[in-house]
């Protein structure tokens, strides 16, 4: 649910999301600023349509604040991508990344497209081949 959440906000706002992996009580997402919106009002959206859906009987779903920070250069970004994509494996939750369901990973070791649209070399490659037809 929260990826079909993730991928429905980041087409309406065309953001563009580069790794992602979701946690028991956190998510980790590397984005763009989208074109249309504040990355905090984006956020805001996913949040509430999230927490909407998955609260119930909680007096809050998410907690205040979220954490955010400027990603500068390819090399910055790769190490932000290994970050996110470990992140399953250093807490347990997989024995490696490709174990861990809810993430981006498996996009970039096989090209698949998954629930959430990755920025990728993969992806430019599938817009650049579709984009021709």
């Amino acid at each position: 649910m929260v990826e079909a959440v993730l991928e429905r906000t980041r087409s309406r706002h065309g953001a563009r999301v580069y790794a992602y992996v979701l946690m028991p009580e956190h998510v980790h997402l590397l984005l763009n600023e989208p074109p249309n919106i504040l990355l905090s009002q984006f956020l805001k959206v996913l949040k509430q349509t999230i927490s909407r859906q998955l609260k119930g009987e909680r007096e809050q779903f998410w907690q205040d604040r979220y954490f955010d920070a400027n990603v500068r250069g390819e090399e910055g970004r790769s190490e932000v991508i290994q970050y996110i994509h470990r992140n399953p494996v250093k807490r347990g939750l997989a024995e490696r990344p490709e174990h861990y369901p809810w993430s981006s990973y498996n996009h970039y070791a096989t090209g698949n497209r998954g629930a959430v649209e990755i920025e990728s070399e993969w992806t430019a490659r599938w817009r650049q081949t579709h984009s021709s037809r």
